[in-house]
């Protein structure tokens, strides 16, 4: 299971609709909206 970076929701990497590619690493996201989010400013999400 991966963290949606966004909500801090367990995601399914197998079955999740949602990914998004940054400096290497794949996001896997809950839903769209936080897909959105993240993609608007990735730094404000990750550590």
């Amino acid at each position: 299971m991966e963290i949606d970076p966004v909500c801090g929701m367990e995601v399914d990497p197998a079955t999740a609709e949602w990914s998004y590619e940054y400096e290497g690493t794949t996001y896997y996201f809950c839903a769209e909206g936080c897909m959105r989010d993240f993609i608007e400013d990735p730094a404000s999400y990750l550590d």
